[in-house]
Parts: structure tokens; sequence; C-alpha cells
């Protein structure tokens, strides 16, 4: 069985500009047709249900819906291996952005290793552990899920391999985050405190079925950001805009419900993310580029007028559902009785931390035990995460962990621009939904650890995947067709 790595440029012919910073597709294009074994589409169906399942069983967070998540993983790798051999090569992608996963585990693995002297060990530290991690156990969690987590990730670029794939799994996540809006608002309004309406949760403050209100909203942030990249793309047909933007409209409603100003903050982030990307398309050079300009000028215009009818809407439909605390929240006071309103002191902590483990930081997943060695209060609050994702990966995985991290972030829009410079306009408007959706959950890494949730972190992931997939999810008969009818539609012109 041979190995065969799937070209992440493109799938078609491409022309090699010595000006230009990129491929441009010619005008021939070269279609592959593609197998679809049977183990294929069974693992392609576990990808979706994974996006699904893992967001109703509380986010994956407590250890039996890990144990389901880790099953699914290992699932797709048996069905990867089946449909190699059935097709003769395994398929895998060269997309970078798998390297930072990578890059990752390796840290992980190197924080493991006993190279800790006992002269080393500070007062800050755990006096009986000798490897470079200060808590061994949760970074070889964090390895596990990092792991199965990319197992799901390789996937999505591996079995998303048609313009058909590419739409199922863009409607499923948007069809899911429609339905899992309404299931939260109404859990909300009739059963504010129990999850399921079972499920008592008195010490959390719990949303849909999420346990955390906050990773709830990090979730909406990124299914609602595929619509949206559709509509304000002009992706879809017409008489189905007013449905995405429903989707879109309610899911946003729900994000703003949960009361998390960091994900308020998110969403009106990513509103501007897609108004500020809509002049940021490619100039095609050709017969009669030099009249476009103008009607891009109206279309940017036409969508900031969107944008901003979206954002009125929204309030105004949180007002009349009774949501005035979300927005009081977000321009009120800090109630000292909430202690994740302490970030400045989490923060401040995070950085003592960082100072004393500068290069490979105390061990992924380690801060809940290392902070308690550095926080100058009387520890009434144990505190799991530093509220803050780019402290914490500093403090996690120091400076090698923050250039990871920062490789992926950069790669994720810098092939993401170049894919959403496409022909096809479903594919277009993907690309940049999904880096709207990938931008909003950055922004509110800066005040929460939404990324922490595997729900949260699989979403996020794929959607990394379908801004940076590779031409192979392109709709070339498409493209062929509008071609054809504006010729048509210029040639009845011309008469």
């Amino acid at each position: 069985m041979t190995t065969s790595i799937l070209d992440p440029e493109n799938s078609a012919l491409v022309s090699r500009d010595e000006d230009a910073a990129v491929a441009r597709p010619v005008t021939s294009y070269v279609t592959y047709r593609i197998r679809h074994t049977l183990a294929s589409r069974f693992a392609f169906l576990i990808v979706c249900l994974a996006i699904i399942l893992s967001a109703l069983v509380y986010g994956t967070v407590h250890y039996w819906a890990l144990a389901l998540f880790f099953l699914g993983g290992t699932t797709i790798v048996i069905l990867w291996l089946i449909d190699g051999w059935m097709l003769g090569s395994f398929r895998i992608s060269r997309n970078v952005l798998q390297l930072s996963v990578v890059g990752m585990l390796l840290l992980g693995a190197f924080q493991l290793l006993p190279l800790r002297k006992p002269e080393d060990i500070g007062t800050h530290t755990i006096p009986l552990v000798g490897s470079l991690s200060l808590d061994p156990y949760s970074t070889r969690f964090i390895l596990a899920q990092t792991f199965a987590l990319l197992i799901y990730f390789a996937a999505v670029l591996v079995f998303t391999d048609t313009p058909k794939r590419l739409r199922l799994l863009v409607r499923t996540i948007a069809v899911f985050g429609f339905f899992l809006a309404i299931f939260g608002l109404t859990q909300s309004f009739t059963s504010p405190d129990k999850l399921y309406w079972i499920r008592d949760m008195p010490q959390s403050q719990a949303f849909g079925p999420f346990i955390n209100r906050h990773h709830f909203a990090g979730y909406m942030e990124l299914a609602l950001a595929l619509p949206l990249g559709l509509v304000f793309t002009g992706a879809i047909e017409k008489e189905k805009r007013f449905i995405y933007l429903f989707a879109a409209g309610l899911m946003a409603v729900a994000l703003v419900m949960t009361n998390s100003r960091g994900g308020i903050i998110s969403l009106l982030s990513e509103l501007l993310f897609l108004v500020a990307t809509m002049g940021l398309r490619r100039k095609r050079h050709g017969k009669g580029s030099h009249h476009k300009h103008q009607p891009r000028i109206k279309s940017a215009a036409i969508k900031a007028g969107l944008a901003l009818s979206l954002v009125v809407a929204l309030f105004g439909g949180v007002v009349l559902l009774g949501g005035e605390d979300a927005l009081t929240r977000m321009v009120g006071s800090v109630n000292t009785d909430d202690p994740t309103t302490g970030r400045a002191h989490f923060w401040g902590v995070t950085v003592d931390i960082i100072k004393t483990h500068p290069w490979i930081g105390t061990g992924l997943g380690a801060f809940g035990v290392v902070y308690t060695g550095y926080d100058s209060r009387n520890g009434a609050y144990r505190l799991e995460q530093a509220h803050n994702d780019y402290l914490q990966v500093l403090s996690d995985g120091g400076i090698i962990g923050a250039v990871i991290a920062l490789f992926f972030v950069v790669n994720l829009f810098r092939m993401g621009f170049t894919r959403r410079d496409s022909r096809d306009d479903f594919r277009r408007g993907v690309a940049t939904g999904a880096m709207a959706g990938c931008f909003a959950v950055l922004v509110h890494s800066f005040f929460d650890f939404t990324l922490h949730t595997p729900a949260n972190a699989l979403l996020f992931l794929v959607l990394a995947a379908l801004a940076t997939i590779n031409g192979r999810v392109e709709d070339v008969q498409s493209r062929r067709k509008k071609r054809s009818r504006r010729s048509l539609e210029a040639a009845a012109e011309t008469d």
C-alpha cells in the first residue's frame, strides 16, 4: 500500500506568476474522480456526528464523554486504514496547520521526560515531581485530548474531498447550531438552573448543554460564522438568504442571552471582520476589470449596512426576550461575588509563573496545580485556567509553545485568504465565514478559556480545516456554468 499525499494548493492546473504571491487557476481545469469507499463514508459520518454529540454531552468535559470522543477517533483511524487498503494508497493531507498540533504533542511529550534535578526545585514547585511538567498526569491527559483532536482534524482535511461533502458539512454545522440555539434559549427560560431540565447545577452558570455559559457562547460564535460568511459574500441564492440570516440571528441572540461579555465582544469582532474583509478580495486582471471598482465599493457599503442592521436587530431581539441583564452586564459594574471577575489578579499571577518558567513552561495542563504556589490570596477559589489562553499558552508551554501556536494562527489566515480568492462562490463564502469564526474565538480567548472545552476545540479545528482545505472541494462545473451564463447574457445585451 502506498501513501497518497494530497496537494494543499489546489486540484486545478495552475500558472505561476513571478509577480504574484500565490498560484492562479488557469482557464482549463482538471477534475479528479474520487472514489468514495464505504469506510470513507462512515469516517465522514463520524466526524459530523462528533461535532453534534460532543456539544450535546456537556461539551465533552466528563470522563465518560471523553471516552466516547476517543472511541470515535479510534474508529476513524481504523476506517482510514481500511479506506487506504481498499484504494491501494493511504491518503494524508499536507496542510501545514497539522504541524502545529503535532508540535504541541512533541512539546508535551518532552515535558514528561524526567529531566528535573533536585537542586532545580524552587519554592513554588512540587518537590516530588521529577519531570519537566509539574503535573505529569494532567499533561498526559492533555496529550490524549490533543491526539484525538489531531485525528478529527486530519480526517476533515482528507475526507472532505468533494463540493458535495463540503456543503453537507457546512449545513450540518449551521443546522445543528440553529437547533442548539433554540434548545439553549428554551432551557434558559424554563429551567435556567438545570441541564436538560434534570441535572441540578448549583455551582455553575450553565446554558444549553454546556456547564459553562461562556463556552456555549464560544460554540455559537463558531457555528453562526458559516451562514454569515455565505450571506456576506453573496454565495447563496437570494431566496435563501433570509433563512441563513434568521438562523445566524437566532444563534447570535442565544449568545447574547448567555450574559457573556467576552462572547458579545467576540460577536461584534466577528461582524467587523466580515465587513473589513469585503474589500480585500484580490483584483483579477483582464478585460473590464477597471469597471469593477465602483461595484465593489457599493457592495462593501451594503454589507456594512447589513452588519449594522444585524446588530440593531440582535439587541432589539434580546430586549424583547427579556435579556436586559445581558446588556446591563455588558456596560455595568463588576459583580464582586463572581469569582471570574478577578481576571486582573489571575493574569498577574500567571505572569509571575511565566517569568519563572519562560522557555518550555510548567507543563501542558499543569496550570491548576502550579497556580496555587504563586497565588497571593487565601486560595478560596481553585483556579484551573488563567482566563486568558494566550497567557496560559506561555505558562504551560513557554516561549516554544507560544511559537507553535503563533505558527498555527499566522498560517490559518494566510492560507484562508488565499482560499477566499476562489472563483467558486460557495467555497469563498465558507472560507470567509470560517475565518470570521476562528477570529471571533481568538478574540474571546483574551477573556476566557473556551477552547479548553473539547467540543469547542473540535469545531474550531473543523472551521480551520474549512478555511484552508485544498481545491478539491471547489465546484468546477458550477464555475463553468456561471461563465457560460455570463457569456450568453453579454451576447444578449450586445444584440
